[in-house]
């Protein structure tokens, strides 16, 4: 088993408190469990003989504030390790221990303290007189900002925040044995280990302990071998011992794979948190600096829950704050807003006034929750672009009908029902105008196809088209008050209407329930949440490597999804196929009615 960290704190509310613990730490009065022989050390603090109440209260006396009556005046911490790490040959063996182990562990402690809490801890005890090496420290628990005494600023919160805290100081004291190969303990593992120590002194209870130390099963005098064992294997009593010794066995196998699953478990944790924090630093960068912070290093001091000072009685509350000055009586939000406003500056001027004294990070925060302030304002204030579609040019709408009759052989009603519609329609260079809508049919975009001239390939969409947000779509069968029950996800409009034009000609009528065709020509805009209640959708995106790719992210995102491939290169050439075939039929039609004549 790997040695764990040990750390506990407690409250001490009053000078007599802080008095009671240093006469314990230094011997002053008797500990029946201290052995006299053997010095401790005193790790921090040693400079100063003074009594610890005295150096507390002269701590204390440097702040503005008196301490209210029910504040935390001093946290003494205790520090130790579990025995593992101090005798791991045996760890049983009580007041001994490697002398090169023990300081290892000491300077790492001290180090710790003197880094997290600095002239804060005015005293660190290294007791040597008991079974294991342990520390007590003293930390006085100033706040700076404040001018207050808060352990709840250092160790404590409310709504689960000292938990929190309590468990990151953990955290950081395992880190800083974690080099002496020394852990962090398994969050809530107390009751665990209260509940195997219940079990064990119960299996050393009756009958077990009884029987052996009334000799119940010694043999008898006169007693033959033979009759010793009958009698031996027919005693309820030896029962007993078996099924116990056998349930020891059996509880020590559970400890030992609970104990694995446990640090399995610890291991887990501590990567999850390390993910944790890692999100919380990307977190903890979008956030403003803490106004308190900003006001503190501007020289204001908190007094009667105001930040005072250069004329200014600010109020901060979160990202906002107010002057409540008679002079003043206005207020803003974030850091940069604050130091223009008690500066009198510019907003350069503010953000180096930032930058030297919260460095680059702290400016980039600043200037980051700044730029989001402005533009939640320009949210509120601004008026929403409307899309505007297109100008029809209904002088050109024969030469794209002729377009998508001829050249992509889509049926003319069907062309002239999707004009009716105002779906399709031409502009002024005579591009086939696809309208796209979202979902809730409002027109915010269009698809333009090219149609002049030989092999025009333009395609392209309208300024201001939402992408994201609307597609070329249109629906069949069914009622159009229906829910629909069948999506057909295609690459583009012509490819959209090719499908349900050969759908049409297949079947000999619109399908049987409400159907949609729709034109998706990126993942992206995918309307993922609207298709996931939908039970049949068909994806038949072309057969080249980038469609196909975007077919299967469909696919996985959309699991009742079925992907369909065209027999020709796509739909459109389909269609065009059909048509062809279709001519063929009636013109073979046509030569066989004339022969018959």
């Amino acid at each position: 088993m790997s040695p764990l960290t040990i750390l506990r704190i407690e409250k001490l509310k009053t000078f007599g408190n802080v008095a009671g613990s240093d006469d314990h730490v230094l011997r002053n009065r008797e500990t029946p469990n201290a052995d006299l022989t053997k010095d401790n050390i005193r790790l921090i603090g040693e400079e100063d003989d003074r009594p610890l109440e005295e150096i507390v209260k002269q701590k204390i006396a440097t702040l503005k504030h008196r301490p209210r009556k029910d504040a935390v005046l001093c946290t003494e911490m205790f520090l130790s390790a579990s025995p593992e790490y101090f005798r791991p040959h045996d760890p049983s063996w009580s007041g001994h221990w490697s002398n090169e182990r023990m300081q290892q562990w000491a300077s790492a402690s001290r180090d710790w303290l003197t880094e997290n809490y600095g002239d804060k801890c005015v005293r660190a005890e290294l007791h040597l007189d008991e079974s294991t090496p342990h520390i007590h420290a003293y930390i006085v628990p100033l706040n700076e900002k404040t001018n207050r005494v808060s352990h709840d600023a250092m160790f404590g919160g409310r709504g689960g925040q000292g938990r929190k805290k309590l468990s990151q100081l953990q955290d950081s004291y395992a880190a800083a044995l974690a080099p002496l190969g020394i852990s962090r303990g398994v969050k809530g593992s107390k009751a665990t280990h209260t509940k195997v120590k219940e079990y064990y002194q119960a299996v050393n209870s009756e009958p077990l302990t009884a029987v052996l130390s009334n000799k119940k099963l010694a043999p008898q005098p006169l007693e033959s071998a033979t009759n010793y064992v009958v009698r031996i294997q027919n005693d309820d009593q030896f029962h007993a011992i078996n099924h116990q010794l056998a349930d020891r066995a059996f509880m020590q196998e559970r400890l030992s794979r609970a104990e694995q699953r446990a640090r399995a478990s610890e291991k887990e944790r501590q990567r999850l948190e390390e993910i944790a924090r890692s999100l919380e630093l990307k977190t903890q960068q979008l956030r403003d600096l803490q106004l308190e912070d900003v006001a503190w290093e501007l020289g204001l001091d908190y007094e009667r829950e105001r930040w005072r000072g250069h004329g200014h009685i600010i109020n901060i509350d979160g990202p906002k704050f107010y002057d409540f000055s008679p002079d003043q009586q206005k207020g803003g939000g974030g850091a940069i807003d604050l130091v223009m406003h008690v500066n009198n500056c510019n907003f350069q001027q503010a953000v180096v006034w930032l930058h030297e004294r919260f460095g680059e990070a702290g400016v980039e925060r600043a200037a980051i929750a700044h730029v989001k302030n402005r533009a939640a304002d320009i949210i509120q204030t601004e008026p929403r672009p409307q899309f505007t579609p297109p100008v029809e040019d209904r002088n050109n709408w024969p030469a794209v009908e002729r377009y998508l009759t001829q050249q992509r052989g889509i049926p003319s009603d069907y062309v002239q029902m999707l004009h009716n519609l105002g779906l399709v329609y031409a502009d002024d260079q005579q591009n086939a105008v696809f309208i796209m809508r979202n979902l809730d049919g409002q027109r915010n975009g269009a698809f333009l196809r090219g149609t002049r001239g030989e092999n025009n390939t333009f395609i392209g969409y309208q300024k201001g088209t939402k992408r994201s947000d609307g597609w070329f779509y249109f629906g069949l069968g069914g009622q159009a008050t229906d829910k629909t029950s069948h999506v057909l996800l295609c690459s583009s409009p012509i490819e959209a209407i090719s499908r349900a034009m050969l759908e049409y000609f297949v079947r000999g009528n619109v399908p049987p329930e409400r159907t949609l065709y729709m034109a998706v020509d990126n993942i992206n805009s995918l309307p993922v949440e609207r298709l996931q209640n939908v039970p049949n959708i068909l994806v038949t995106f072309g057969k080249d490597q980038s469609t196909h790719a975007a077919a299967q992210r469909v696919l996985e995102l959309l699991p009742q999804s079925q992907q369909v491939l065209s027999k020709a290169s796509d739909w459109n050439e389909q269609l065009l196929e059909y048509g062809r075939q279709l001519r063929r039929q009636q013109q073979h039609q046509q030569q066989d009615d004339e022969l018959s004549l």
